[in-house]
């Protein structure tokens, strides 16, 4: 029955070995090759059972004691790598003499069996125990199930050891210690499945919090900011940094406690971004790597992508083992191009940022020059070329009264064509400048406006306005107008409208300007852009003009047919000083 029992318990062992050896050879991490190795080790065990229970030799009694300790210590080893990430040191080569050592004293020298087995027991205890304990550590710093499993397993497991020499190797416990075991065992394998479990999820976690809205558009400072404030929010995590690969690592930015880190980093993290820079893989740096000047008992390093360049790294700094927690590296690398995509679309929004403000200089600048020249035309005509045209009609006015009375005709006719002269450039010295608006004011030089152009083009304009309109400054004025002046001309030249009604609002926030038709209109699906693409570049200009104020112009279809043209300018972009 006791062989049967064995043979049972060496079978759930193969498979908890075989889940251990797949779960390594997929992920690849530390601490699943250890587990793979003791359970490797504990089928080594049962064998040597099975050989001393057919054969009775001792030889096997003494191979079966010292796998057993190695076992217990290889545990206990996958669970300080897992949980804190520990390092070999050569003196942990007394622990893996331990066992050999005493059992070949205890099998082979001593008479008195409590003797032999009880230093053996209390070592295999205490490190089962110390495994245990490691697990509730964990599970204290990090909530997680699988943790929680494990340290209850082998605390059980470990006091279970300590009833061998009173009970099991008496046959007290036959077969019963054996399926004991085997729950133990099937405890402890359903604990590193909760564990790969917890990372998973934990790593899918890490990267939903890394990623975030990073992939949204937004400025260069608000993505940094995400990028340092989220992993903030992983178990563990107290400080995040952003170093450059250039200019001997430089700090970019800092969160949590490595808001106030100096410029440059600790030469352990030193070392371990530029591993990760130069392997491009993630890095990660413990405690017991030496001492952390930065008091945390651990620090991942991940390397940030710009194409296929690693321009850079993100160093996260936690309490509770490797932040980053995701089991497959490709995860992370994943993440880090990621990142490094988002930082270059904050880059190249902010540089186009740049660029479109100094084009809305230029574009104002130009403006500017333009009405100016506009200013210093009008001026011209109406100082200069209207002034001799009055001169030219006095002359001839002079001249009139001399003239024999057949020149009289030809002579009306001239004086006749140089009042059309004279009020060509008044229309035109209006158009340029209107003088309205420098005298008077908006209000009288759009009612103005209206009226010569309702006058000229036989249309139906109306004008609805308030009786007076909050101060506004000359730029803000001179949009307004302009504003009214390119749509009215527009609808002269394309909508074949017979009717137009002008209103202008004014509120405590904005000024609004609509101007609607009841012509041919546009196709419902034509937008500004496409107009201004097709050569209407009066409305690129009232855009631009209007987009400088903070303004804004859009065009939309009317109630009556034809095309409603809405301007909207705030009142405080428009506040005169």
């Amino acid at each position: 029955m006791e062989l049967s029992a064995a043979l049972l318990q060496a079978s759930v062992t193969l498979a908890l070995a075989a889940l251990c050896i797949f779960l390594f050879s997929h992920y690849r991490k530390a601490y699943l090759g250890w587990w793979a190795l003791a359970w490797t080790l504990y089928l080594f065990r049962l064998a040597a059972i099975v050989s001393f229970l057919d054969g009775g030799e001792r030889i096997w009694l003494f191979w079966h004691q010292v796998i057993t300790g190695w076992t217990a210590l290889a545990l206990l080893w996958a669970a300080l790598v897992f949980s804190q990430q520990q390092r070999w040191r050569w003196w942990y080569l007394a622990f893996l003499i331990f066992p050999p050592l005493w059992s070949y004293i205890a099998i082979y020298e001593l008479k008195q069996f409590l003797w032999a087995a009880g230093p053996a027991v209390l070592f295999l205890a205490l490190a089962t125990f110390w495994t245990g304990w490691v697990f509730l550590g964990y599970r204290r710093r990090i909530a997680s199930g699988g943790a929680a499993l494990l340290a209850g397993a082998f605390l059980v497991w470990s006091v279970h050891h300590l009833d061998y020499p009173f009970l099991r190797a008496r046959g007290a416990w036959n077969p019963w210690g054996y399926y004991i075991d085997i729950l133990l065992e099937l405890a402890v394998g359903a604990g590193i499945v909760l564990l790969v479990l917890d990372d998973l999820r934990r790593g899918i976690g890490a990267l939903s919090a890394l990623s975030g809205d990073l992939q949204r558009s937004g400025r260069e400072a608000q993505v940094l900011e995400a990028l340092l404030n989220r992993p903030l929010a992983l178990p563990g995590v107290r400080g995040t940094a952003l170093y450059s690969a250039a200019d001997d690592l430089a700090l970019i930015g800092g969160a949590g406690v490595a808001a106030d880190w100096a410029p440059g980093p600790s030469p352990e993290i030193a070392g371990a971004i530029r591993q990760a820079i130069a392997s491009g893989r993630p890095r990660t740096v413990s405690r017991s790597a030496g001492t952390d000047p930065i008091g945390h008992a651990y620090s991942a390093v991940l390397p940030i992508y710009r194409g296929t360049d690693v321009t850079g790294a993100l160093v996260l700094v936690s309490d509770a083992r490797d932040p980053f927690t995701a089991l497959d590296d490709r995860f992370l690398v994943a993440l880090g191009r990621q990142v490094g995509a988002a930082l270059e679309h904050a880059d190249l929004t902010r540089r186009l940022e740049l660029r479109t403000a100094e084009l809305e200089r230029l574009s104002a600048r130009m403006l500017e020059q333009h009405e100016s020249e506009r200013r210093r035309l009008s001026r011209e005509l109406h100082d200069e070329t209207a002034q001799v045209f009055s001169a030219v009609k006095m002359e001839l006015g002079v001249l009139r009264d001399t003239l024999p009375p057949p020149l009289l005709d030809r002579l009306d006719h001239t004086l006749g064509l140089v009042d059309t002269g004279l009020k060509s450039i008044r229309r035109v010295v209006n158009d340029l400048r209107p003088s309205l608006l420098d005298d008077l004011g908006l209000l009288p030089a759009m009612r103005s406006l209206t009226l010569e152009f309702a006058e000229r083009s036989g249309l139906d304009v109306s004008l609805t306005a308030p009786p007076a309109m909050p101060p506004l400054s000359e730029e803000a004025e001179l949009a307004l107008f302009r504003a009214l002046q390119e749509a009215l001309n527009n609808v002269a030249r394309h909508a074949g409208a017979s009717r137009i009604e002008v209103q202008l609002t004014a509120g405590e926030l904005e000024i609004g300007l609509a101007v609607c038709d009841d012509g041919r209109g546009f196709p419902p699906s034509v937008t500004l852009e496409e107009l201004e693409i097709r050569g209407h570049m009066g409305l690129a200009g009232m855009r631009e003009r209007l987009a400088a104020l903070g303004g804004t112009l859009m065009i939309e279809p009317g109630c009556n047919g034809g095309v409603c043209l809405r301007v909207q300018l705030p009142v405080r972009a428009g506040a005169g000083t």
